[in-house]
């Protein structure tokens, strides 16, 4: 017995409370860091199953929709636009999309590589900055190392540029609703 606990330490436990105790901080450490785990149904804004729980409810671990809030269908979709940047071959294309989806869908390519917030106004600022690389009257670049290094900045701790985009496009519907 050790630490005021009555009852035995298991062995191996990281600290010296028994079961009792272990059990007790493991669920005060998931209140405020929350469990993921499968939702009970689908997430009603973007379609994951993936969920975290936290005492309060249930958020979605790719849009951070709560759980159990309803889409209002009515609306129209929110507008996130979105500079991105896409691979072909050697090539390397900076655009913008309300609709990335729709766009990247039309447009041959290999690999989306990074998505970045912003209109028109931030792809222009792109073009004129990777300007020393740019096909001329095109949106496409040669690759360098300014521009894979904005890239490779844009794209850290990203497994995914969709879901990124998912969650921009919740938090939007969040404060719409």
């Amino acid at each position: 017995m050790k630490s005021g606990c009555r009852g035995q330490v298991p062995p191996g436990s990281p600290i010296a409370l028994c079961e009792w105790h272990l059990a007790v901080a493991t669920e005060w450490g998931q209140s405020g860091h929350g469990v993921t785990d499968v939702l009970p149904s689908p997430c009603a804004l973007c379609g994951s199953r993936l969920g975290v729980r936290y005492p309060s409810g249930w958020l979605c671990a790719v849009c951070e929709w709560r759980y159990g809030e309803l889409v209002d269908h009515e609306l129209p979709p929110p507008r996130v636009d979105v500079v991105y940047y896409i691979r072909y071959d050697d090539r390397i294309k900076i655009g913008t999309s309300a609709s990335p989806r729709q766009r990247l869908a039309a447009i041959w390519h290999d690999e989306l590589l990074a998505f970045e917030r912003g209109d028109r106004t931030v792809e222009r600022r792109r073009h004129e900055q990777f300007a020393v690389d740019r096909y001329p009257r095109t949106e496409w670049f040669h690759r360098s190392s300014a521009l894979e290094a904005h890239i490779a900045e844009l794209a850290a701790g990203v497994d995914d540029p969709w879901l990124l985009h998912a969650r921009w496009l919740s938090e939007a519907a969040a404060r719409v609703g």
